[in-house]
């Protein structure tokens, strides 16, 4: 099992024409990815063709889901027009949509929440990585990648990853590999003030997950996110944790890269966030060269 997404999952690409939609539909493609189709509006009827398999373009993420099967949509739409990409995919009834896109403004973004309410797509971003799932075969391939990740760096195995920051999800995954130790499902629910989905959610996920024995956790300056998970998973979670949190030489008031990234609080500083998740049981890796060897040593696999 994984969380979210297995190696069978259809995804759809919204957006699959243009230049970054394009190029990562073919990284996933290449990844043995099980993506069966596009949407970009006026182009319906067209074919996107990659490593000669032959996707077909449909205007509207109706059509595709009706069509194909597709379940997730992974969205590279331009900011103005990503949150109603995000609600067509909601409309179209789809478990799960990743928003890929940065700089969508957050009034968009409430806005989304709000329409969302009560239905059965789970949001993953926006501003995010988006999400792995490795394959079981060699180099992992076969599995199922939703975004911009890296898919080289994965293996399958029992570690659940879930982080703010893309480029240290991939510096986590590839700690993680290069010492021999897999992952189930390697979450990056991105770095905005408002997002779908929060380190808490995906806490409860990979503790329900028998797949998942060992987690990482990656936060970063500003909101009560990482907090909030600590505190539950002191109670609920008998699953080894190690965390890193980014940003402990930022100065307050002022937004550090991501857009969520800003302190606003005593308890927003990397220094509160490590030591209410330490006093929570978690291990806290002090730099992130050490994410994979804080966590090995909490497991006991060191």
């Amino acid at each position: 099992m994984a969380i979210l997404v297995e190696t069978d999952t259809r995804i759809l690409v919204q957006g699959i024409t243009g230049d970054f939609g394009s190029r990562h539909a073919k990284a996933s493609i290449d990844y043995g990815t099980q993506l069966v189709a596009g949407v970009t509006p006026g182009k319906g009827g067209q074919v996107f063709e990659h490593g000669g398999k032959k996707v077909p373009i449909f205007d509207t993420v109706a059509e595709a889901a009706r069509e194909t099967g597709a379940t997730v949509s992974v969205i590279f739409v331009p900011p103005p027009f990503a949150a109603d990409a995000i609600l067509e995919g909601v409309d179209a009834g789809l478990d799960l949509a990743v928003a890929i896109t940065e700089g969508i403004p957050v009034n968009d973004m409430i806005k989304v929440k709000a329409a969302m309410k009560g239905s059965r797509t789970r949001l993953i971003g926006p501003n995010c990585p988006g999400l792995v799932t490795p394959g079981r075969g060699e180099k992992s391939h076969g599995g199922c990648r939703i975004g911009i990740a890296p898919g080289y760096i994965h293996k399958r195995g029992n570690v659940g990853v879930v982080s703010r920051s893309g480029t240290l999800t991939y510096e986590a995954v590839w700690q993680l590999t290069t010492r021999g130790y897999g992952q189930s499902t390697c979450v990056g629910i991105g770095g905005d003030p408002v997002n779908g989905t929060n380190h808490l959610d995906v806490l409860k996920m990979f503790n329900d997950d028998p797949e998942t024995e060992a987690i990482i956790m990656i936060g970063e300056i500003g909101g009560n996110a990482e907090v909030e998970a600590g505190r539950w998973a002191k109670d609920h979670c008998k699953k080894p944790i190690a965390a890193f949190i980014a940003g402990a030489t930022a100065p307050p008031g002022r937004r550090m890269g991501h857009a969520g990234a800003i302190i606003g609080g005593a308890d927003d500083t990397a220094a509160a966030k490590k030591r209410i998740l330490a006093d929570c049981g978690i291990a806290v890796s002090e730099t992130p060269s050490d994410m994979a060897a804080t966590l090995l040593k909490r497991w006991g696999k060191a």
